[in-house]
């Protein structure tokens, strides 16, 4: 799994910690918690997709692009990382941001990464939810063009196979940091969304023979459909990846009960997921991701899902900036009474 043979632009701070959650292990009575802190790339307020656009951008810059369009929902943490990621190369980015929620919040329209979008200096522009968002941004495309610009389309998420093998490399990360500090890892939990991700992480693992057991916590779509979306990218990854065999469809696993009512509509498990995280471990989650992700893993450790003696790593996505988008989701603390 030759993965230097393909061009990687250096955007993030690698390898990312890997850092114990002994107080939410002891506040939960176990299993043994880990996080794996890919909040910590360090590309504007860093976030998983930074792994991606390392590869992603080195194509671009190879095809000699000067503009890269994406697409997102209106607090994509997708968007603002690839809008920074130009910034630094010094090209263009023009962003399709879709609203999927309904909010009209000023809040959420204009704040958290929406506010960084534009402050990276990426052209935004909206789209109604349900656009053929692959479509649209074809159109933008085409008529930038027209105009003797020389436009680079990334996908949403970065999901593709060029951009799955961030995360083929983080799970090589992974399993080095674990060998390194001899820490046997039993399972893996992750939010999985446009799927590029866990699609990186099955390949990884399963080419390196892991006995890691990776759960996607799906924040989007049900359970039968995510997995599709992760297994027939993760099968386009390890073709590209020119790896023998293929990629079994058992590998691929996701629990989509905590969606809620939609994709970034808030939940009352995320929100203590959210509360808890920051109160026991001093870290900030997303209301979108992690933020469900976590909310999962919890529930899930409650109902005795995980041994008391396993270890559990959660892979921290990042994205908390989307915080200032859901003020009202996040009260003030009541003052204990007297």
């Amino acid at each position: 799994m030759d993965i230097a043979r393909f061009p990687r632009i250096p955007l993030g701070h690698f390898p990312t910690p890997l850092e114990p959650m002994q107080n939410l292990s002891r506040v939960l009575g176990g299993p043994r918690l880990w996080i794996k802190r890919d909040d910590c790339t360090g590309l504007s307020t860093g976030g998983n997709k930074t792994r991606k656009l390392e590869f992603l951008m080195a194509e671009a810059l190879a095809l000699k692009a000067d503009v890269v369009i994406t697409q997102g929902a209106t607090q994509s943490n997708h968007a603002r990382q690839t809008a920074a990621a130009a910034a630094r190369l010094g090209m263009r980015c023009h962003i399709l941001l879709e609203d999927r929620t309904g909010s009209t919040d000023p809040s959420y329209t204009d704040n958290g990464n929406v506010l960084l979008d534009h402050m990276h200096g990426a052209v935004v522009e909206r789209r109604p939810g349900g656009s053929n968002m692959q479509a649209e941004m074809e159109v933008v495309a085409a008529k930038l063009v027209d105009a003797g610009q020389r436009p680079y389309v990334i996908p949403g998420g970065g999901s593709n196979p060029l951009g799955a093998i961030g995360y083929v490399n983080a799970a090589l990360e992974l399993v080095n940091q674990s060998a390194e500090r001899g820490l046997r890892i039993d399972h893996l939990v992750h939010a999985t969304g446009s799927a590029g991700t866990q699609a990186g992480l099955v390949v990884g693992l399963h080419a390196l023979n892991s006995p890691i057991r990776l759960l996607g916590i799906g924040v989007r779509a049900p359970r039968e459909k995510q997995e599709t979306m992760v297994h027939d990218l993760g099968r386009r990854t390890w073709d590209f990846l020119g790896l023998r065999h293929d990629l079994p469809r058992e590998v691929v696993v996701a629990n989509c009960d905590y969606v809620g009512g939609g994709y970034g509509v808030p939940t009352p498990g995320m929100v203590e997921a959210v509360t808890l995280l920051a109160r026991t471990e001093g870290l900030l989650l997303d209301p979108v991701y992690s933020g469900k992700g976590m909310a999962g893993l919890i529930d899930l450790v409650r109902k005795g899902h995980f041994k008391k003696d396993e270890n559990v790593v959660f892979l921290h996505t990042g994205g908390s900036v989307a915080l200032f988008g859901y003020p009202g989701t996040f009260g003030p603390v009541p003052e204990p009474a007297s």
